[in-house]
């Protein structure tokens, strides 16, 4: 296992910069969304002229957009880990990619729409590119393995293809799909940690009575925080949950990545560490709907206080750069306000012999509204999680929860809602 501050070789180190097929990698991804709007789906926003373009170039046009909630929240961030991995797969580093996300969202906002180009699209699909690109491309790399031959290694790639499509047009191109060599500049051996739920939730509004449905849910730990932290999102969560939903079957996204680490200290009972991070929110169910876009402040602390018990927490704050909350008076016919503020966040795990674990999380936010009806939004939830590790692997899980909005609103009554749930899960953990 590396060392704390040694670096790891990154699975693109030595991959040679390519910006002619980065280049084609980013016009792709703007050409063949364009071209199935405008040719199969025949929407209205693609039909441009010189004088859309010409309206669109002046930044005095700039306004936010009305776009429903799953477009402007996922679509659009998807969208920009397209732009942000055609740079990456194709030998840039993170920072040297960063910038395709958002001077792709600028080329898609004023060239290849007549509406007029929306910050929020900016932003989301800038930063949220960049999380869901670099979240993706380390994953993809995950994926493959450059040694493997026959059904397993078309399964990998394939695999890997649907992971970060940009990554897998790049293998395509220059020949890497299928060829058999060693793994020293395509293989990430990073270990990935991984959960599977599958079990019952109820969610209520209000105290009204919700019946139980089937969900599933995946949660992903790639790397710990205490390796490697000075190399952007060498330590990546990513939690989502399915489930059977009027809303939506996707209802939760988080993806949080860190981007640097300072050492506090390294004793023998205790570890702590600095972590700043990106963040990328997003939850569609039927009881409630959220997303946001924002960077923190993460101290991270391991405790072992006696044989076989451990105590992890963690606490961060920082600014929430855009969020989109609910509005039950919509605006402009838009159901959510679109705001900005500060998110803060305190965690706490025991764990006993390996066999039984206890946690409780607080994740909080002040924001204040950009474009919407209200003027502020005070947003808490707090979860328990009781997990009884029954055999290898196997663990049985009870999560009650509670989310509560509250909304000042200028001209209409002010808002405060809650949101208790639970969820009773059969759970399968993995490293990989």
């Amino acid at each position: 296992m590396p060392g704390e501050n040694e670096k790891k070789t990154s699975p693109d180190s030595l991959l040679q910069k390519k910006f002619l097929l980065a280049s084609t990698g980013l016009l792709l991804a703007e050409l063949v969304p364009w071209t199935i709007d405008e040719c199969i789906r025949k929407v209205d926003y693609t039909h441009i002229t010189w004088q859309t373009t010409s309206y669109n170039l002046s930044p005095a046009h700039w306004t936010w957009d009305n776009d429903g909630f799953t477009t402007n929240q996922f679509g659009h961030p998807y969208q920009g880990s397209l732009f942000y991995s055609a740079f990456r797969a194709n030998g840039y580093s993170f920072w040297q990619s960063a910038p395709a996300s958002f001077a792709g969202s600028y080329l898609w906002e004023t060239f290849a729409e007549n509406q007029a180009p929306a910050p929020n699209d900016f932003i989301n699909t800038g930063f949220g590119g960049i999380t869901l690109g670099e979240m993706t491309y380390k994953l993809a790399n995950r994926i493959l393995d450059n040694r493997s031959r026959g059904l397993e290694r078309q399964v990998r790639e394939i695999f890997a293809l649907l992971v970060n499509p940009m990554n897998g047009f790049r293998r395509l191109v220059d020949g890497r799909w299928g060829k058999v060599y060693g793994n020293s500049t395509e293989h990430d051996s990073s270990i990935i940690y991984t959960e599977f739920d599958l079990g019952l939730r109820s969610f209520k509004v209000n105290n009204s009575d919700g019946g139980f449905g089937f969900y599933g849910h995946v949660k992903l730990l790639y790397g710990t925080p205490f390796e490697n932290y000075k190399t952007p999102f060498s330590n990546i969560y990513i939690n989502a949950e399915l489930g059977q939903d009027d809303s939506s079957k996707l209802n939760i996204v988080n993806v949080y990545g860190s981007l640097n680490g300072w050492r506090i200290s390294n004793k023998e009972k205790s570890k702590h560490l600095l972590v700043l991070s990106m963040n990328y929110d997003y939850i569609n169910n039927e009881a409630f709907f959220y997303s946001a876009q924002s960077v923190k402040l993460n101290l991270f602390s391991e405790f072992s206080l006696i044989k076989n018990i451990k105590i992890n927490t963690s606490i961060g704050a920082g600014p929430v750069i855009l969020s989109a909350v609910p509005d039950i008076y919509l605006y402009e016919g838009r159901n959510y306000d679109f705001c900005s503020g500060v998110g803060f966040h305190a965690n706490f795990l025991l764990g006993i012999a390996g066999h039984f674990f206890y946690a409780v999380n607080y994740r909080g936010g002040w924001l204040k509204t950009l474009n919407g009806n209200a003027n502020d939004y005070f947003l808490n939830a707090v979860t328990s999680e009781l997990r009884i590790m029954l055999a290898d692997n196997f663990s049985i899980c009870a999560e009650p929860g509670y989310f509560r909005l509250h909304a000042n609103f200028k001209n209409y009554a002010d808002v405060n809602r809650s949101y208790p749930y639970l969820r009773i899960s059969a759970r399968y953990g993995l490293n990989l």
